[in-house]
């Protein structure tokens, strides 16, 4: 009798679990491709990642959708968990030199993929009602075997929890701006990067120009903002190089430092002296090129 109340409750549910599943992948799919064309798709290693993840979730998307198998459902929950993972990653540990950081898009596909894993793990676990010439197959088969997977229903509301509290987690630390450099200090200096003289900050990390920004204004703000802090500071020029060194106040009133001219910044994937993985990247709105000196 159970079983039988079972598998009508699970006929009622799957449509549902089906189509709002297969949804969920699709977007973050989009998000994922949206963000692939602005500029990520420029960025090394990772271009081709977003690619391949824009591919697969619109791939399993379709599966999903047309199939409603419990197979492609399992898979669909996985691959949203693994690219939820793969988010994380980037924002705590940083991911083949880019580190991620707080925006609104990385946020709204994180809640997403959240709910993907969610939706398709129930739909994973429910068992489909049999159909007449099934019985016996491979498909009654794996039905049987996932719907059978001890507290698989509690399992997954569980996991799907803690992903969402590791996803708080990790927004709630990402991102920020750079700290401004200490009274006194002087707030540029010159490195090196890959074997060119460039302008750095007080740190050393390389610093850059965009392609976009008019003279005297700056145009990177908000989420921009985040993946290339403004550079702050007292306006003086390093010994030796030349060029004029000023500041402009930004739309949210802070101060920046430019070049002749132009609004400094450093980038998030730079994370120590002599690297300059920004340079030429198309990313934001913009190109972004470091600034090379010469004594």
């Amino acid at each position: 009798m159970e079983s039988t109340q079972a598998a009508v409750l699970g006929g009622q549910s799957r449509p549902v679990l089906r189509v709002a599943g297969a949804g969920l992948l699709a977007a973050t799919a989009a998000i994922h491709l949206d963000l692939y064309l602005t500029g990520y798709r420029t960025i090394p290693t990772i271009g081709w990642l977003f690619l391949l993840q824009v591919i697969a979730g619109f791939v399993l998307a379709a599966a999903v959708l047309a199939t409603g198998s419990q197979l492609m459902a399992a898979l669909g929950a996985g691959f949203a968990l693994a690219t939820l993972a793969g988010y994380l990653l980037s924002v705590w540990f940083g991911l083949f030199g880019f580190t991620e950081v707080r925006t609104t898009a990385g946020v709204a596909a994180g809640i997403i993929e959240v709910a993907a894993f969610a939706t398709l793990g129930l739909l994973a676990v429910t068992p489909a009602p049999a159909r007449q010439g099934e019985r016996g197959g491979r498909g009654q088969a794996l039905s049987a075997m996932l719907a059978a997977v001890p507290m698989a229903v509690p399992a997954v509301a569980a996991v799907s929890v803690l992903a969402l509290v590791l996803l708080g987690v990790a927004v709630a630390g990402a991102g920020g701006t750079a700290p401004s450099s200490p009274a006194g200090s002087v707030a540029l200096k010159t490195g090196t990067a890959g074997g060119v003289t460039v302008l750095t900050n007080a740190k050393g990390l390389t610093v850059y120009w965009f392609a976009a920004d008019t003279p005297g204004k700056s145009n990177c703000n908000g989420s921009c903002a985040a993946y290339w802090p403004p550079v702050t500071g007292a306006a003086s020029a390093p010994a030796g190089i030349p060029g004029k060194i000023g500041t402009i106040t930004r739309s949210d009133g802070s101060t920046q430092l430019t070049y002749n001219g132009r609004p400094l910044y450093t980038y998030v994937g730079d994370s120590a002296p002599g690297q300059a993985r920004g340079n030429n990247l198309n990313l934001n709105g913009g190109l972004w090129h470091e600034i090379t000196v010469s004594g």
